[in-house]
């Protein structure tokens, strides 16, 4: 039974719907605070607002983009490469730190959430890690010292100088 692909599409579901999520509430904070009449230590709520909304959307997009790259490993059932497998790890690292910020800020089942989406990256990582096929030809049981197509199974001793 593999888990490979149920779990890629699981990832991308969560992180294409935490994309939204944290647009959402930074638009929503940005909202809340362009209708205050208060500044913040002589900071103009204007571009608090302003950058609470462009925030929102920069890190919506990184969490779309993450959200992409495990859309595209469940689609063709393949690891993750390149500058995929680092945003993928770059996201799990993110869920750790928001995990423990959350504990202390938000509470305890945010900090479950972000733990969830943390091991559901890692676990979307570790079961596509060491999957592939080797590219020699083909390995049969190996028999009195010699492999499946009649090669020897180690090296033959390298000739040592006089």
């Amino acid at each position: 039974m593999t888990v490979r692909r149920p779990v890629a599409w699981i990832v991308a579901i969560v992180l294409f719907a935490e994309a939204l999520g944290v647009v959402a509430l930074n638009w929503f904070l940005g909202i809340v605070v362009d209708r205050q009449d208060m500044s913040l230590a002589g900071l103009d709520p204007d571009m608090m607002s302003v950058s609470s909304k462009i925030g929102g959307v920069v890190f919506g997009l990184y969490f779309a983009l993450c959200g992409l790259v495990a859309l595209l490993v469940a689609l063709r059932d393949r690891r993750p490469a390149g500058l995929g497998r680092v945003l993928l790890i770059s996201a799990a690292v993110v869920h750790g730190l928001l995990g423990a910020f959350s504990w202390g800020l938000v509470g305890w089942s945010a900090f479950l959430f972000m733990l969830l989406v943390l091991g559901l990256i890692v676990l979307l990582l570790m079961t596509y890690d060491g999957g592939e096929t080797p590219a020699a030809g083909p390995a049969g049981p190996v028999e009195d010292g010699k492999g499946g197509d009649g090669s020897p199974v180690s090296p033959p001793p390298a000739p040592t100088a006089p």
